[in-house]
């Protein structure tokens, strides 16, 4: 069997060689050719534990080659982006785009799914897009959405070991999915409609948004009521039937962040709670930024001269190096827009070099620092010991306390 996967990315390349590693000829396609170069030379263009080897693997045995255009397969996978515009609109056009490539060389019998989180009635419309340009396709192709639900840093596990919810457009659709997946998702396939599958992934993520928003607007509170929100939270986790998450500088990544737009600019009246939540962690961000700023005017006017600033992390969660929606990057943005001349240090241990920020050592950077901002709970930083002389602010638990 050959199956194309149109997008490289953190989900599209890692789920391209899991199913090449299990015996699926893959051609993964990418618009960006160094992506496509790094792949073919068995070169990560991520960070992933243990997917290089694999990559290697299957790239030396001809099971996966990548490439800048698509070609004839058996089945089609959409693994995109699908960020969201200025208005908080979703953006289906890299899915449409994709589509439209593969449109010319789909055949009877093939199937095609969208794995890119998408707006409800999405595989609906790209199902018009299709028959409207082969319309003797229609009812001979199968047709799906199927969502991935991978944490970074497991990606390699999760692929194989999740459930997944598939959706067809179909009964037919969505069998003919299984069989796709089946051959390496060893998890349940549960079955579903499209339109089901689609909602199911927006509130997976929606849901997540809402808890972080809780624990978020805890520490909020208990910034003002001078309580620590890390103590205060582990002692109500005692409870049987609580479970609160932990608080951060925000919310990011392309799915936490971005998900609840897709229902709330389709359905704005029901979606009160989701909207709030979206609300709640956007303002946490420019909380920590004012927060941050405060600090140093107020070291400034203590010592009679501008703080050495070190702000340790750029990720949106730990351990990895996916900035997308980084409350962390938009924080040093806001800081470094607003304080001219300032001495700020920016630290990110898992990206070599940025096109915007220069990066220091992080070692090197906390020493050197009068104000220590840690922004993202990366293993190197939970090595340090609290330093009195230093001024410190944690807003993602590095020390809690």
């Amino acid at each position: 069997m050959k199956a194309c996967f149109m997008g490289l990315g953190y989900i599209g390349l890692p789920t391209a060689i899991i199913a090449a590693k299990h015996g699926i000829q893959i051609t993964g396609v990418d618009i960006n050719p160094k992506v496509v170069e790094m792949t073919n030379a068995g070169h990560l263009h991520i960070i992933e534990p243990g997917m290089e080897e694999m990559l290697q693997e299957v790239v030396r045995t001809g099971m996966l080659k990548a490439a800048t255009k698509p070609e004839v397969s058996d089945a089609y996978f959409m693994v995109v982006p699908t960020p969201f515009k200025e208005n908080h609109e979703p953006d289906v056009s890299y899915v449409e785009a994709a589509t439209r490539a593969v449109i010319p060389l789909l055949k009877e019998g093939d199937l095609y799914v969208i794995e890119s989180t998408s707006p409800i009635g999405t595989t609906e419309a790209m199902t018009r897009v299709i028959f409207a340009e082969r319309p003797e396709l229609e009812g001979k192709i199968f047709i799906a959405y199927c969502p991935e639900r991978v944490l970074p840093g497991n990606v390699i596990y999760e692929l194989i070991h999740n459930d997944r919810v598939i959706g067809g457009l179909n009964p037919e659709s969505t069998e003919k999915a299984i069989g796709f997946y089946k051959q390496f998702v060893k998890g349940e396939l549960h079955k579903t409609n499209a339109r089901t599958a689609e909602m199911c992934k927006l509130t997976e993520n929606s849901s997540r948004d809402v808890q972080i928003a809780f624990a978020n607007e805890l520490s909020l509170i208990c910034d003002k009521a001078d309580i620590n929100v890390w103590e205060l939270i582990n002692l109500a986790n005692k409870h049987p039937r609580v479970n609160i998450l932990q608080p951060g500088c925000g919310v990011g990544g392309h799915c936490i962040a971005v998900d609840p737009y897709f229902i709330t600019a389709d359905f704005p009246a029901e979606s009160k709670l989701i909207a709030d939540a979206r609300e709640i962690n956007n303002y946490k961000s420019f909380w920590c930024a004012e927060k941050v700023k405060n600090a140093m005017l107020e070291f400034e006017l203590k010592n009679h001269r501008k703080p050495c600033v070190a702000m340790m992390g750029l990720a949106f969660k730990p351990n990895i190096d996916d900035l997308r929606e980084s409350p962390a990057k938009y924080i040093v943005t806001k800081v470094m827009q607003s304080c001219n001349n300032a001495n700020i240090l920016v630290v990110e241990p898992n990206v070599k070099e940025h096109n915007i920020f220069k990066l220091t050592n992080y070692n090197e950077a906390y020493k050197k620092a009068d104000i220590a901002v840690f922004l993202t709970a990366h293993n190197e930083f939970k090595g340090f010991s609290w330093k009195k002389d230093k001024v410190i602010l944690d807003f993602c638990g590095v020390f809690k306390k």
